[in-house]
């Protein structure tokens, strides 16, 4: 159920067990082979056998329809979702065809929808703050050091001023980052500046686990059954959108300049469990 904090404040408290009510509070989008299911006390995000060349995509979110500018989530706030995949996951290198594995992209999180997947807005660059899947032949490179696709912690903010003072470089750095010694000086820089932070969550996908979210406006902190996984000072701004999804797409995008996306194929059935979820404010008084 939402509830208002304050009646003077947007930022909103969220209990959310998935009764059979939840069906009206959230805003689903169905795609190809993509269905939303909310029974049982369960929220089941379903991508039954996917093709190619049709996008599928099983969603539920709380910004369609809204102005960027009235997203509803601001920090200080903690996100907790306990969820389970069908199947797990794979990184990179570790593909095998043979075993059955989640395809595409998915996860649970805030970000601000900045490719109008889900209304009439301007495009834009990318802010989010979540728990990200992707499968290959994603290649997204933007930490130093962590695979490009898998399961994942991640922040980026490519709205911030360090980053658009960057981007006339871009035609030179660009070239540069080929050769593995100007990567490792320059890209450091840029990670910095788009507020990259990611790691790589090692737990299976199969089984319950429950996440964590704290974003603060000057921190993050990522949390898997208790246990902190990723903390940064880098923290993304709001106002976000609230997003969990299951889709069959790829991306590659590299320091060293590939950019391409598209669809991929599944030739089983795949689905996102959600149990229940949370988000509540946090301390604004405390300044981290």
């Amino acid at each position: 159920m939402l509830t208002p904090i304050s009646t003077n404040h947007p930022v909103w408290a969220l209990r959310e067990e998935f009764d059979p009510a939840a069906g009206e509070r959230w805003q689903q989008d169905q795609q190809g082979s993509g269905v939303v299911y909310i029974a049982d006390g369960l929220l089941t995000l379903r991508k039954k056998i996917a093709s190619d060349t049709v996008y599928s995509n099983a969603q539920i979110d709380d910004y369609q329809r809204r102005k960027r500018r009235d997203f509803l989530w601001q920090p200080p706030l903690r996100l907790t979702v306990r969820a389970r995949f069908s199947h797990d996951g794979v990184a990179q290198g570790q593909r095998n065809p043979s075993v059955p594995h989640i395809t595409g992209t998915a996860g649970f999180g805030f970000w601000n929808d900045p490719f109008m997947m889900t209304g009439r807005r301007w495009p834009t660059l990318p802010r989010a703050l979540w728990f990200f899947y992707s499968a290959p032949p994603s290649k997204m490179n933007l930490a130093m050091g962590v695979a490009g696709n898998g399961w994942k912690a991640a922040t980026i903010d490519a709205q911030r001023l360090p980053f658009c003072c960057l981007l006339p470089t871009a035609p030179f750095a660009i070239p540069l980052m080929r050769l593995q010694r100007a990567y490792q000086l320059l890209w450091p820089v840029a990670q910095r500046a788009i507020c990259v932070n990611e790691a790589i969550v090692d737990h299976t996908m199969e089984s319950w686990h429950t996440y964590v979210i704290e974003w603060r406006r000057r921190s993050v902190h990522f949390i898997v059954d208790g246990q902190q996984l990723l903390a940064t000072s880098n923290a993304p701004r709001g106002p976000l959108g609230l997003v969990i999804w299951l889709d069959n797409q790829y991306m590659v995008v590299t320091p060293q300049g590939e950019f391409r996306h598209g669809l991929v194929a599944s030739v089983e059935e795949e689905y996102l469990l959600v149990d229940w979820l949370s988000i509540e404010t946090l301390d604004s008084t405390i300044p981290h």
